[in-house]
This record gives C-alpha cells, structure tokens and sequence, in this order.
C-alpha cells in the first residue's frame, strides 16, 4: 500500500435480488484527505460503505486497510471498528438519556480494582477528549440537553476516541442549520489535519465544494470516476452523477407560470395556531397555486402545516377548504377533505419498511376509502404499476420490500401514495430532502404539473433555490410566527432579507 494510503476497495461487486447493486467498483482514500462519495440514489454509495463496514457481504473484491497486513473482510460493525474504521450516521445512533461521557466511552467504560466503573477517570477522559476536539459541552449533562449537531460531533469524537483511521460521515448535515454545519466542517478539518481519511457522503453539492478534497462518482453501481475536487466543476459533477449534461435547473418553471390570484380558494384559514409550536396564523392558498413556505430550521414551517392538516390538532382559528368550513380534528378528515401530507421524516412517518412497494402506494387510498371497502389486488397493482412508472421508481417488483430500496425511490413512491388518492391540496415537506440532482429535478416537474392541472400544492424547503423554481407565492415563518408573504418576482435576496428581518416588500 502506497505510504500516504489508508484504505483501497478494488473490484467490490454485490448483486441484491434482481439488481447489481456494485459492479467491479474501487475507491481510494488517503491519509489527512476529506473524500466525498457522490452518486444518485440507488447509485451504490450506501452499499459500498455497508460493505467496508461488515453489514453486507461483497461476493467479490478486495479490501485493505493501512497497518492490516492482509485484505480486510469485515463481518460486523465491531470488526470495522477494531482495524480503526468508524461511521457516523445521519440518524444519531448513541443513548441521549446517558450522560455525554457515558455516550463516549458506552462499552470501554474505564474500571476500577473493584471491577466497577471509575466515573471520576470517565470524566476526566471525557472532558480532555472534547476539549482536544474543541467540543463546547459539559461532559456530565445527559445528550439529550444539546442540539442536533452537537450529539453529531460527540458521535465523532467517540469514533475518533477509539484510534479512527478511516471516519464515514454519511449525510451528517441534513439536519443541520448553516452555523452547525460550519462547527462540523472545522472539527472535519481538525481531524483531516491529525491525518483521519474521511469520506463524507452527502447530497449538497455547495458543501463537498467547501470541504472536500477529492471526489468518487458512482452511478448505477459502477465507478464514473475519481477526480481532485479543482477538476470537476460543479456542472460536469452533475452531469457525471446523472449520465448526461444537465440542463440549467433553473429552466424547470415555464414561461408565465403564475398562480391565478382571482382563482377560488381551496383553503383559507383564519387565527389557526397549535399551543407551543406555531402562533396564530391567516393564510389564502389559491386552486392552481403553488405556495412555499419559508425560515430558518425550527421556524415553524412544519408546525403550521400539521395544523392545517390535523396532524396537530389546531387549538384555536377556522379553515375553510374549498369555500366550506372545515372542522379537521385528525389527518383522515383532512384526507377526505381532499387533502394530502408528505411529511418530512419519510423513515419515522412515511415508509411501512417491512411492506412491499405496492402495499405502500395503496395504503393512503385504502385508509380514505375504509375497512369495509377493500381495493382489489387487481387494483392494487394497477395503481403501483401505473405510479412506479410515471414516478420512476427504481425497484426489482412491485412487491420488493419498500426498505430495501434508496432513499429517493423511497420518497417517490410515499409521493406516488398521495397521488393515488387524487388529491385537491397536496403538502410536500422537505420532499426532496437527502435525494439526488435528478430526483429533485423529477419531483420539482411534477410539482408544476399538478398545479398545472388545478391542484394547490404546499412546499416546504430548507433549500431556497429550489423554491424559487417551483413556488408562485411564499409564506415567511420565524420562530413559531408567519410574519409575511412574498409574491410578484421572488429572488433570493428577497427572500433571505424576509427570513431575515421579516420584511415581507
């Protein structure tokens, strides 16, 4: 292994049933160098790194790791861990009702002669490890007392702690606002000094460009290429990921695609609030309209749109839906109110992982429909025929295990669920969050397509840029307060000095 090597993957090849998920793949990571994995959905990157780190199990290939004298073939987590490679996930896997120390050393506890845990010395460990890493946090404070991005950060130093060679950040930002993805990026960049490799796994191409070093693309579970990051421009990264040169994403929204401001109401709510996440609110969405809705993590966004939908039962104000009042005490009368809601946390709200495709495209409609009133499986299947097409959702069947899936084919077909149940009122939450370029592309169409056809649609981004390209109109939120609304030709800086300064000119 070449000196400044820390780990070589060569000619990995895995076949699922019916789908080659790797085919003949390498990848190199260096010592002191961040290495971003990029790729679609479904593009191989997840079972790539299940493969390095004994969750699957490659049929082919070889593996080798810095100061491991033969090739690698991990069969558990454990293994990996014990040859110094470590994962961080987006889900953060630790116990946030144990203290931070105790979620540093959980299964190494230091002991004492007595055999029993030494708390003191734990403690000790612990506050000399996150000062090193420059971790603000009181190491006896349960884990649960600090944000999102801080648990992130104690994930890394345990991983570190326990001599990391080789650290895999997968999709460690998407949940975090820009000022915690800049405390991230400098622990990042203290690790990559101290000679970590790391290979950060993430659907952001701004960040891979502020952080990165060097770039490996796969797609449909081959290797396009390795490149150091001052060669691959933005544009051929995308075109690389996607197969093809990509049109300008900006060209997505037609020419005069504007909402009809005379068009009836579908929905119209007056004073509507929910006690300690969103503050009362009035809010017009026209039929043939697509409104955003805009403001930093944690401004409401989410909340105000649960509460029009009853996934929070509204404690004060009225709705109208349609130019009728409307009483929504829970989400089934809001479905047959003509409505549909795509959460944001498609694993914990959206996806029945142990069900089939199919089972999960008719579960909306059937729940609408009732008991009593079962669709036929002849049914059934037209329906997850007819939205696995149109959506074009990768999956070896109809009736392949939802989980087994990428987590952009997953969305479709949750989005594939609502379209099934022809709805008026549509709300996309974060619908294109931790997908690829092209995904995004797909769902961003078929956004203006359904208001094409007369629908209303609610979305909700953390990303403005494509809002700007989908939405006609957009509400600003700031904690837990709508406190404007944009319309007419909306540009970022508009749009940044509302969430700003609430200014809604």
């Amino acid at each position: 292994m070449e000196n400044n090597v820390v780990l070589t993957m060569r000619g990995i090849t895995m076949t699922f049933p019916g789908v080659k998920a790797l085919d003949n793949v390498d990848f190199t990571l260096r010592k002191g160098e961040i290495h971003a994995l990029m790729g679609e959905n479904g593009a191989g990157k997840s079972t790539l790194i299940k493969c390095l780190t004994g969750i699957n199990d490659f049929e082919a290939g070889e593996i080798r790791v810095d100061g491991v004298d033969h090739p690698v073939k991990n069969r558990s987590t454990m293994d990996a861990q014990k040859i110094g490679i470590s994962t961080v996930y987006q889900e953060v896997n630790l116990c946030p009702n144990l203290t931070v120390a105790e979620n540093l050393f959980i299964g190494r506890e230091p002991m004492t002669a007595l055999r029993t845990i030494d708390r003191r010395k734990m403690v000790k460990q612990a506050d000399e490890l996150v000062k090193r890493l420059d971790i603000k946090v009181d190491v006896t404070q349960n884990l649960e007392n600090y944000s999102l991005a801080i648990q992130q950060m104690i994930a890394i130093a345990r991983a570190v702690d326990m001599d990391c060679k080789v650290l895999i950040l997968d999709e460690p930002t998407s949940s975090l606002d820009d000022s915690e993805v800049e405390k991230l990026f400098k622990l990042m960049n203290q690790l990559k000094d101290n000679g970590v490799g790391i290979i950060f796994v993430t659907h952001f191409l701004e960040q891979v460009y502020a952080v990165c070093d060097r770039i490996t693309v796969l797609r449909n579970g081959t290797l396009v290429g390795e490149y150091p990051i001052a060669d691959l421009p933005r544009v051929k990264l995308v075109a690389a990921m996607m197969g093809k040169d990509f049109d300008d994403l900006a060209a997505i929204k037609p020419e005069g695609f504007t909402y009809d401001a005379d068009a009836p109401l579908e929905i119209s709510a007056r004073g509507l609030s929910h006690k300690g996440t969103i503050k009362p609110f009035d809010l017009d969405i026209h039929k043939g309209e697509v409104i955003g809705l805009t403001g930093l993590l944690g401004s409401g966004r989410s909340e105000l749109a649960r509460s029009i939908y009853g996934a929070d039962k509204a404690q004060t104000g009225t709705l109208k839906v349609g130019g009728k009042d409307a009483k929504i005490k829970e989400p089934i009368d809001a479905m047959h109110l003509g409505m549909g809601m795509l959460p944001d946390d498609r694993k914990a709200e959206g996806i029945i992982g142990d069900l089939s495709v199919r089972e999960n495209i008719i579960l909306a409609l059937q729940a609408k429909r009732g008991m009593f009133k079962q669709l036929s499986r002849a049914k059934q299947e037209e329906l997850a025929d007819k939205y696995i097409e149109m959506l074009q959702i990768k999956t070896a069947s109809r009736e392949t295990p939802i989980k087994q899936l990428s987590g952009g084919n997953q969305q479709k077909a949750i989005i594939g669920r609502w379209l099934a149940t022809d709805p008026d009122f549509l709300i996309l939450d974060e619908p294109t969050r931790g997908i690829d370029v092209g995904t995004k592309t797909e769902i961003q169409k078929l956004i203006i397509k359904l208001a094409g056809e007369g629908k209303s649609v609610m979305f909700i981004s953390s990303e403005i840029e494509e809002m700007l390209r989908t939405c006609n109109r957009m509400a600003v939120l700031r904690d837990g307060q709508k406190v404007g609304e944009l319309d007419g030709e909306l540009t970022q800086e508009r749009v940044m000095a509302a969430i700003a300064g609430g200014d809604s000119k």
